[in-house]
């Protein structure tokens, strides 16, 4: 028979070293999580601690958050007794890999303002019911660091993640910085990088990276250096393009021109639009754009806002970037995409990447890459359109670190010269002139109706079958103007259908909101 050993129980007025400090990690996989709490644990034993970590897998939204639980205790030679998870309001530190992590672990009473030093990374990961909304489904950042400061006893946030891929390091490196900086533990930071060193695998970028973090938590991080302006070009034609002619330095230059003479409240807009729109097509087309938004400023005043110009700014630049195959192959062949890829991945350089992209291209998007004549000649004939849609549509995976891939996909994006002449670009431009006609028309006799009508443009986005339905729910909600023009409160009813539009991807309450208006 074993002898029982006396468990660990701190005696009255015991010293803050001889209690059980209480220690949980919220992070998803990927974030290294596992690799934290090992660190963490080692520390602990370093500096004469007992220490027990466990982990509790998640099922929860993306992979499953995955709570570590850490606990420890100065040895005494006494066993102690371990609790293998967290319980609500007794969880000295927190440590969230993630923004909205710390919010859940608030939300299930792990963060108390008596007790917790509450430890995060600023930086967002979308939750799944964030994705899909078809709208803009974000939760506020915002309140969640209010909440945060409010439930906390201590709260240290900050974009760790950034830190630990400037350091090309995992964020777990510059959660344990974070950690040692606080002074939450009482262990000095010579043990903590110990620690680290002992992994044996990654040992100078996690350093790095726990070097960054400690000195951010301290506030004693040096300021980041200021970048060089960037070339007016440069910076308007997007990454991945350079302007060598002078003649296209001299076009943009006329472009931005024409913006500084804009009302001061629309320049920023107009500007932004400006350089999504030559990034997208060419010079050429970056004039169209102004000559659009004119109309619109002509129609404003200063007694207004300009809230018209603005939106005009804002949402015909999103409509004359319209979603096709040769702006999907553009992108995806770009070198700044491969270097962005590289980064996530963690690839060294030096290092082969294989990148598979799936396409499943529909007839529609087919025709949309012909000449307007072909391809309308093509759609208006059903059994054509069949028997080519059946040996079209199914999906394609391409590899675009072979060359037969990048080539094919190159070409593709390379096709956007002739862009103006295809079928896509043909709809997609008449569309937008009655869009715009329509909401333009209303300026005389409903300025905020007119701006309404403007926003409704964000309804339409993405591409293939997705965009097919940002279609139908703008022509819904637009079929509405009929019922409610005139009355004084129109410009309000239009909000309402399109944000609940937004709200639902089958567009139920979208139905409903549509009921309600012909009820009036």
């Amino acid at each position: 028979m074993l002898d029982a050993v006396p468990p660990f129980r701190p005696r009255a007025g015991a010293h803050d070293d001889e209690r059980v400090i209480k220690l949980a990690v919220l992070a998803v996989g990927g974030q290294g999580g596992g690799v934290l709490a090992d660190w963490i644990t080692d520390v602990a034993e370093r500096n004469g601690y007992v220490a027990q970590s466990t982990s509790v897998a998640g099922v929860a939204q993306r992979t499953g958050a995955t709570i570590y639980y850490v606990e420890m205790a100065r040895d005494t030679g006494q066993l102690p007794v371990f609790a293998l998870s967290p319980s609500q309001g007794d969880v000295d530190i927190l440590i969230a890999a993630e923004l909205m992590e710390a919010g859940r672990a608030i939300i299930r009473g792990f963060v108390t303002p008596e007790r917790t030093t509450l430890i995060a990374s600023s930086h967002r990961i979308a939750a799944v019911s964030e994705k899909i909304e078809p709208g803009d489904g974000r939760a506020s950042s915002l309140k969640v660091h209010a909440t945060a400061e409010a439930a906390s006893k201590r709260f240290i946030a900050f974009d760790m993640e950034k830190i630990a891929a400037d350091n090309g390091s995992m964020i777990s490196a510059s959660l344990l910085g974070a950690l040692a900086g606080s002074d939450a533990l009482p262990f000095t930071r010579e043990s903590y990088e110990q620690a680290i060193g002992a992994g044996g695998r990654g040992v100078k970028a996690s350093l790095a990276a726990f070097g960054a973090a400690f000195d951010r938590a301290r506030g004693t991080a040096a300021p980041a250096p200021k970048k060089a302006e960037p070339a007016i070009v440069g910076s308007a034609l997007g990454a991945g393009h350079v302007i060598g002619p002078q003649s296209l330095l001299q076009g943009w230059q006329a472009l931005t021109a024409r913006i500084d003479v804009m009302p001061e409240a629309v320049r920023d807009m107009a500007l932004r639009g400006l350089r999504k729109v030559v990034d997208y097509q060419d010079i050429a087309y970056g004039r169209e754009y102004l000559d659009r938004l004119d109309k619109a400023i002509a129609l404003d005043g200063p007694d207004r806002g300009y809230d018209l110009s603005v939106a005009a700014a804002k949402h015909l630049a999103n409509a004359m970037c319209y979603d096709d195959m040769i702006r999907v192959a553009d992108l995806k062949t770009r070198s700044t995409r491969d270097r962005r890829v590289r980064r996530e991945v963690g690839v060294k350089d030096g290092s082969i990447l294989q990148v598979t992209e799936y396409f499943h291209p529909r007839i529609e998007e087919f025709c949309g890459t012909l000449p307007a004549n072909l391809g309308s000649y093509i759609e208006s004939r059903p059994k054509l359109a069949a028997f080519l849609d059946r040996r079209i549509n199914h999906g394609r995976r391409i590899r675009t670190d072979s060359f037969a891939g990048f080539a094919a996909l190159w070409f593709i994006g390379g096709l956007r010269r002739w862009r103006r002449r295809l079928l896509r670009h043909q709809v997609e431009t008449n569309h937008l002139e009655r869009w715009y006609a329509l909401a333009l028309g209303y300026v005389p006799v409903d300025y905020a109706l007119a701006v309404e009508i403007l926003n409704c443009r964000r309804l339409i986005k993405g591409y293939s079958d997705t965009h097919v339905r940002a279609q139908s729910k703008f022509d819904r909600v637009l079929s509405a103007l009929d019922l409610v023009k005139g009355r004084p409160d129109a410009a309000d009813w239009i909000r309402r259908l399109r944000e609940a539009a937004l709200k639902d991807e089958k567009g139920d309450m979208l139905d409903g909101a549509l009921k309600t208006v012909a009820s009036l």
